[in-house]
């Protein structure tokens, strides 16, 4: 009987288009899915009972193996970047998720690995930053404009840089624009979620720690300071590190030096510093949960990315982005959206900002079989907010910021059609001219 389960429990995971491996305690595969085979180029035989890092050979098997990071924190790990090489020698970004395995007595017996190829993605991303030639970031509106021209201007800076903004609205990104654009591209470009780790080991992620000075630390490591020497380490979530940890960073910061953990050895650090946080900061310093001082030594170029509600003319941009990735991803002839599915979009007020906006176009895209996508094939929680709410006319706003996001939808529902435009706000095209020129919309 366990067997046949087992037999069953491995035709599903052999179906299903994601990589997925298991290994032991000991890391040692034992089980690897037919899209792993084909991702990978090896036949199962050819890695069953093998050291996973020894067959993907991923930096961060040697850096920090995704399970390891598991164990540790007790704490899946979702959306993960990587690269592995290939039976062939080519290395393959790859996004995965990572989780524990654990017997009927609840101890862990291993982990699990599922993952997808993103080579197309990653060629499809390289190529827009061409055309865009702004690293891949897609922002029409004033407000990114702005920040792009930021970016450019503190080009040949090494001062820190904090991104503040909501979940989802792309700071990631924008860090990787600040990296791109800087004199530092060529050097390691290094990425830590100050949320991830533990308290207790965060100190041994950043700094490195020696053989003994913990358990488990059963040889010297390297912390991520170290391995971004001369290049950028990124600190997302920096507003969510314990405050013990802050005091560390601060030193970093301030003289450029730091210990690592069970040593007493004063080492140099020559790192550029980009750090990211969505929570609200004045309440931070209010509650004493972000140090003040270090606030601002990381402020030093303080950059706000805007909520995709308050830049609404980006929103069509986005769309045709996501859609000719998805083309790609799920191979379709799919090409755009009806003008019923572009209403609701726009009038959405997007709490998830750019990431729901991702997630719901492939939401669709899956959905549809067609060249267009329809409303019908959006989210529920997206189609019954935009019919449950009044949808705003020009005339209700009582200030400017209003007038603009409103006349926009209008714009853009449209497609930028003033003729049709001036019909539904029965205006002519002068006065809709003057309207919009007025709101700073004219250059649009």
């Amino acid at each position: 009987m366990i067997n046949q389960k087992e037999k069953i429990q491995d035709h599903i995971l052999d179906s299903i288009g994601e990589g997925v491996f298991t290994v032991d305690k000991t890391f040692r595969i034992n089980f690897f899915n037919k899209a792993a085979e084909k991702i990978t180029g090896f036949n199962k035989e050819e890695v069953l009972g093998k050291f996973c890092k020894h067959v993907f050979k991923s930096d961060l098997c040697f850096l920090d193996c995704p399970i390891s990071i598991v164990l540790r924190n007790n704490k899946n790990i979702y959306d993960f970047e990587a690269k592995i090489v290939s039976k062939d020698g080519e290395r393959k970004p790859i996004r995965l998720n990572s989780a524990v395995l654990y017997n009927e007595e609840n101890e862990p017996t291993g982990g699990v690995i599922s993952f997808r190829d993103q080579s197309e993605v990653e060629a499809f991303r390289k190529s827009l930053e061409k055309d865009t030639n702004f690293y891949g970031i897609i922002g029409h509106s004033k407000a990114m404009k702005e920040i792009f021209e930021l970016i450019k201007e503190i080009s040949e800076s090494d001062a820190p840089v904090l991104i503040h903004g909501e979940s989802g609205t792309g700071k990631e990104l924008v860090a990787n624009a600040i990296q791109k654009s800087s004199r530092r591209n060529s050097k390691e470009f290094v990425k830590v979620n100050c949320s991830v780790f533990p308290d207790n080991l965060l100190a041994s992620e950043l700094f490195g720690h020696v053989k003994g000075a913990f358990t488990d630390a059963h040889k010297d490591r390297l912390g991520r300071f170290e391995l971004a020497n001369e290049g950028t380490i990124f600190l997302d979530e920096i507003a969510e590190m314990p405050i013990q940890m802050q005091s560390k960073l601060l030193r970093v910061l301030q003289e450029g030096t730091f210990e690592r953990v069970g040593e007493s050895i004063t080492r140099n650090s020559d790192v550029r510093i980009i750090s990211a946080t969505n929570i609200n900061i004045d309440q931070a310093l209010k509650k004493g949960s972000l140090r003040e001082d270090l606030y601002y030594r990381l402020s030093v170029i303080p950059i706000e990315v805007p909520p995709l509600r308050e830049r609404t003319e980006d929103i069509i941009p986005l769309i045709n982005h996501f859609i000719s990735k998805f083309a790609i991803i799920y191979k379709k002839e799919l090409k755009e959206l009806d003008d019923n599915a572009l209403e609701t979009l726009m009038n959405y007020n997007w709490p998830g900002n750019v990431r729901e906006l991702e997630n719901t176009i492939e939401y669709a895209f899956v959905r549809t079989n067609g060249a267009t996508i329809h409303s019908s094939k959006l989210p529920a929680i997206i189609r019954n907010y935009v019919s449950n709410s009044s949808v705003k006319s020009i005339d209700e706003c009582v200030d400017k910021n209003c007038e603009r996001t409103e006349l926009l939808k209008i714009l853009n529902r449209h497609k930028w059609n003033k003729t049709k435009v001036a019909q539904e706000l029965k205006v002519g095209r002068t006065t809709l001219w003057r309207k919009m020129k007025r709101l700073g919309l004219a250059e649009e």
